[in-house]
C-alpha cells in the first residue's frame, strides 16, 4: 500500500510527471532504433555477426548499445562514440590552458565545451562507422546483399550510423535537460538491463535441466549482496570538515554578516566510477589483437591462452592490478587538490587544524591517497567478480550482472534517479523514498549545519 500511494505522489507532480512520460518515450524509441537493421543488410544472414559480437571488446560495445552492434541495427555505435569523444575532451581540459579556461568559465563555457565534443563524437563516429563496415565485410560478408555497390554500400552505412549515433546522443540531452536527468547514463543502462530478463531465464532453465534450483535461489541471494556492496562503493564518501569565516556584506542597503558554517568537503572513495575497468578492458584486449597482426606469433601460445581466458588467474590477476592502477590515474586526473585548496582560500573558507594554501593541498592529497587505496581494490574486486562466479558454473551471459561496469552502471543510475524523483518529492512536502534518510546518488553533496 505503501509503494501505491508513493507512485500516486509521484503522479501527482505534473512537472515530474511530464519528465517521467519524456524518458519513457525515448527510452521506447530508442530501443526499438535498436532493432531496426542497416539499409543494405540482410537480416537472416547475420548469425556470424551476433556470435563474433558477444566477446571481447566487441562484446563490451555490443552491451553498452544494448546489443544493436550484433544485429547491425542504425544504432550499432549507440552512445559509444560519445562516451570516447567526452573522455577526449576531458583530458584535453586537464592539459590545454584553452580548455581548462572553458571549464572554469561557469555555464557558457560548458556549452562550448559540449558543443566541442558533439564536434568530435561526429569525427569518432566517422572513423567507427568505417571501421564497422570492414567488420561487417570480414565478419560475415554474406550478410551484405549482394547487389548493392561496395561503395554505394559503405557510404550510406557511415552516414546512417553516424545519423544514429547522433539521434542517440540527441535523446540522451533531452532526457538530461528535459526528462529525470543523467540521459547518456540513462540510455546505457536500460541497453544492458534490456538483457538481463533473457539472462536469468537461461541460467534458471540451465539449473532446472540440472536439478539446483537451490543453487539458482543462492544465486539470486549473492547477487542482492553484490549489489549492497555496489552501493556501498558508489556511495561511500570521506567528509572532510570546512570552516567559513564571517565576514560582512551590504545586501539591501543594510550591512549585514555571511559565512561562520561548517560546511564538509565530500570526497568520492571511487571518484572514477567505471572508467578504471574500462581503461584496464581496452588494455587486456590487446595482446590477442596485436597477435594477430604478427605472422610469427604462435595463435596457441600459453601466454597468449591465459589472456583469452577471462577465468585464468594471469588475466584477473593483471586485470586486477590495472584496474588499481588506473583508479590512481583517473582520480589525480579529475580531482586537483590545488585547485581545491585555492577555492576554499579564495572563498574564505579553511579545514580546522590546516594552514590555508600548500598546508591545506597536501592535506587533501595525503587524504584522496588515502581513502583512493580501499576503493581502488574494492572496484577490482567487483571488476573480477564476473570471473569468479563463472567458477561455480554460472552462465556467462549471468555471470555478467554480478560485477563489472553491468552493475555498476545500473547501480549509479538508478541511484541518481531516484535521487532526483526523492527531490521533487521533498520540494512538494511529500515524504522521502525511504524512511532511514535521503537517498545518495553518484554526485557530491555539501552537508551544512549551523556552527
Amino acid at each position: 500500500m505503501k509503494l501505491i500511494q508513493k507512485l500516486k505522489e509521484i503522479w501527482s507532480i505534473e512537472e515530474l510527471r511530464q519528465r517521467i512520460i519524456l524518458t519513457l518515450g525515448l527510452i521506447v524509441i530508442y530501443r526499438l532504433g535498436t532493432y531496426i537493421v542497416l539499409p543494405g543488410i540482410d537480416p537472416t544472414g547475420l548469425e556470424n555477426i551476433k556470435s563474433q559480437g558477444s566477446s571481447g571488446i566487441l562484446g563490451l560495445v555490443n552491451l553498452f548499445a544494448g546489443g544493436a552492434f550484433s544485429r547491425a541495427s542504425v544504432f550499432a555505435l549507440g552512445i559509444m562514440p560519445y562516451i570516447s569523444a567526452s573522455i577526449a575532451i576531458q583530458l584535453l581540459t586537464m592539459a590545454i590552458p584553452y580548455f581548462q579556461k572553458l571549464q572554469k568559465e561557469g555555464e557558457s563555457g560548458r556549452r562550448e565545451l559540449n558543443q566541442y565534443t558533439r564536434l568530435l563524437t561526429i569525427v569518432v563516429t566517422l572513423f567507427q562507422g568505417a571501421g564497422y563496415v570492414v567488420y561487417l565485410r570480414n565478419a560475415d560478408a554474406a550478410a551484405v546483399i549482394p547487389h548493392l555497390s561496395p561503395f554505394i554500400f559503405s557510404i550510406s552505412t557511415i552516414v546512417v550510423l553516424t545519423a544514429g549515433t547522433l539521434f542517440v546522443m540527441w535523446m540522451g540531452e533531452k532526457i538530461t535537460d528535459k526528462g529525470v536527468g543523467n540521459g547518456i547514463s540513462l540510455l546505457i543502462m536500460v541497453g544492458i538491463l534490456a538483457r538481463f530478463p533473457g539472462s536469468i531465464l537461461e541460467e534458471f532453465s540451465s539449473r532446472l535441466a540440472k536439478g539446483g534450483l537451490i543453487s539458482f535461489v543462492m544465486e539470486l541471494a549473492f547477487l542482492i549482496v553484490v549489489i549492497g556492496a555496489c552501493i556501498l562503493l558508489i556511495q561511500g564518501t570521506r567528509r572532510i570538515p570546512v570552516q567559513y569565516a564571517k565576514r560582512n556584506i551590504i545586501q539591501g542597503g543594510k550591512m549585514m554578516q555571511a559565512g561562520g558554517v561548517r560546511q564538509y568537503l565530500p570526497l568520492k572513495i571511487n571518484a572514477s566510477g567505471v572508467m578504471p575497468i574500462i581503461f584496464a578492458q581496452a588494455i587486456m584486449f590487446l595482446p590477442a589483437t596485436i597477435a594477430q597482426f604478427l605472422p610469427g606469433f604462435d595463435q596457441n601460445s600459453k601466454f597468449l591462452i591465459a589472456f583469452n581466458d577471462i577465468k585464468s588467474v594471469p588475466y584477473n590477476a593483471t586485470y586486477f592490478l590495472l584496474i588499481v592502477a588506473f583508479t590512481y590515474f583517473y582520480t589525480a586526473l579529475i580531482i586537483n587538490p590545488t585547485q581545491i585548496a585555492d577555492d576554499l582560500k579564495r572563498n574564505s573558507g579553511f579545514i580546522p587544524g590546516i594552514k590555508p594554501g600548500k598546508k591545506t593541498e597536501e592535506f587533501i592529497d595525503a587524504v584522496i591517497s588515502r581513502i583512493t587505496l580501499p576503493g581502488a581494490i574494492f572496484l577490482g574486486i567487483v571488476a573480477i567478480m564476473p570471473a569468479i562466479v563463472m567458477l561455480f558454473d554460472v552462465n556467462s551471459s549471468f555471470a555478467l550482472f554480478f560485477g563489472g561496469t553491468s552493475i555498476l552502471i545500473m547501480v549509479g543510475v538508478i541511484l541518481d534517479t531516484l535521487q532526483t524523483v526523492e527531490t521533487y518529492l521533498l520540494n512538494r512536502h511529500y515524504d522521502g523514498l525511504t524512511s532511514s534518510g535521503r537517498i545518495k546518488g553518484r554526485q557530491g553533496q555539501m552537508y551544512q549545519t549551523s556552527y
